[in-house]
């Protein structure tokens, strides 16, 4: 089984990263158009704050040539490889002490330390908490081979929210072109999405999440294959200054919650040039996520792009300053899409969404201020998650719903500041697609296709 592998991945981490602990907030500079056409910046204000693209290019720049002087191969260099500790790699027996055991000689060692996972081979794995802080700059070298979840589900009773974490585990950088397997076919059978007389059962009451990364900061994972989760297949929590780029994710059609990448309570991220379908959203970006970019996603199948769920369970988190540009969006069942539960004081605001291309997807634009994921309907209520300063810019395509264009917000709070500029979206197969919007306070530029019939619309 091993041998259909290619590659693993390299962590590595330089302590010469640390000067980027902070990224500042910075206005974008597209905004005179949008004033123009009536968006009101006393009102809301126009400041998109976004992740310095110069401070991620010289993180990038920094860590090619550490490469490139061959710091990771230094005389210097301490290596410590996992078969030293007892691993196989016989894609049958137990890994998982060895995995441990290699991490805290490497965690615990001073200097430059190389992490080595051997070629060729496919690791068995129980869930493993790779705890931080190191005295060492760490180096998981990059290898041929599969990193591969135990299919036994008592493996997980300790744990049965994490596969394999990186925790506190600051100036990180992970990187190959091999496969992480979260062996998820066993947890989709005894999920209550598929199995409606699972009421309690895996998928119900928890969010399973295959790689994690849990209070960390300066971090860069990239060029990986990862693929059928238990459900979340990569998640950010609490973290800070990350770049995720060239990464994989898939998981068949049908999985239930096997989220690509998951964003939750994280500022400055910016996730690049990635191929994600899955069973739910390709990218999900939840409460206290601030100055997220996403550029250049393909995505499908699986749900789109999406803000939130927000409000869920009396949460107050806010979500702001996301841009998602560049996107292509396949046969999903949304597009972009922002979903806020009602009774809430939450805010969703100064969200962007612009170049974004979509083929055959149901649902292209929405914001949906009354989302209900439970079996018994939600009761109306008063209050919801405030959403405000949304700007759709250059999207099209074609829509396999008659609805390309749905505005489902509060009556007690209408959206506010929604903007839509060169937005053409058709039915597929030519056809004239149709637009709703409820309580809305919105400005149109250029050609908007279907439009909107509401009383607040603004145009140029």
């Amino acid at each position: 089984m091993g041998g259909k592998f290619s590659q693993l991945f390299i962590i590595i981490i330089f302590s010469l990263f640390s000067r980027y602990n902070s990224l500042e907030d910075g206005p974008t500079p597209y905004f005179e158009d949008v004033v123009s056409a009536g968006y009101d910046p006393q009102a809301y204000p126009s400041y998109f704050t976004t992740i310095q693209h110069a401070n991620f290019e010289d993180l990038i720049s920094q860590t090619n040539q550490l490469q490139t002087l061959g710091i990771i191969t230094s005389p210097s260099t301490k290596t410590v490889n996992v078969d030293d500790f007892g691993a196989t790699g016989d894609d049958a027996n137990d890994d998982t002490q060895a995995f441990v055991k290699a991490w805290e000689e490497a965690c615990s060692s001073k200097g430059e330390v190389v992490l080595e996972v051997p070629q060729g081979k496919c690791y068995q794995l129980k869930p493993i908490r790779f705890s931080g802080p190191c005295k060492s700059n760490l180096t998981l070298q990059q290898i041929y081979g599969c990193m591969e979840a135990s299919n036994d589900m008592c493996d997980y009773m300790e744990d049965r929210r994490h596969w394999l974490v990186f925790d506190e585990a600051d100036n990180l950088l992970i990187q190959g072109g091999g496969y992480i397997n979260g062996n998820g076919m066993i947890w989709w059978q005894n999920s209550c999405k598929i199995n409606k007389d699972l009421f309690h059962g895996v998928n119900c009451n928890f969010w399973f999440q295959a790689l994690s990364f849990y209070k960390s900061k300066n971090l860069m994972v990239q060029n990986l294959n990862i693929q059928d989760a238990q459900q979340i297949h990569v998640s950010f929590e609490k973290c800070n200054n990350v770049q995720a780029s060239g990464l994989t994710v898939t998981a068949p059609e049908k999985s239930p919650n096997t989220d690509g990448i998951h964003v939750s309570h994280t500022q400055n991220i910016r996730i690049t040039d990635s191929i994600i379908a899955t069973g739910d959203d390709c990218i999900s970006i939840v409460s206290g996520s601030q100055n997220v970019q996403a550029l250049n996603i393909t995505c499908g199948p699986g749900h789109g792009i999406s803000i939130g769920s927000l409000g869920s369970k009396h949460s107050k988190a806010d979500v702001s300053g996301v841009t998602v540009d560049g996107a292509k969006l396949f046969g999903t069942t949304n597009g972009v899409r922002i979903k806020t539960w009602q009774a809430n004081a939450a805010l969703a605001s100064h969200i962007n969404f612009q170049n974004i291309e979509m083929f055959n997807v149901s649902n292209p634009i929405i914001i949906d201020q009354n989302y209900c994921d439970q079996d018994k309907p939600c009761k109306k209520q008063s209050s919801a998650v405030k959403v405000k300063s949304v700007v759709y810019k250059n999207i099209k395509g074609t829509s396999a719903s008659e609805l390309a264009i749905k505005f489902d917000c509060s009556k007690t709070h209408p959206c506010q500041g929604i903007f839509l500029q060169d937005v053409c979206l058709q039915k597929q197969g030519d056809t004239t697609a149709k637009a709703i919007c409820n309580n809305v306070e919105l400005s149109e530029m250029g050609i908007v296709c279907p439009r909107c019939k509401c009383m607040s619309i603004t145009e140029s």
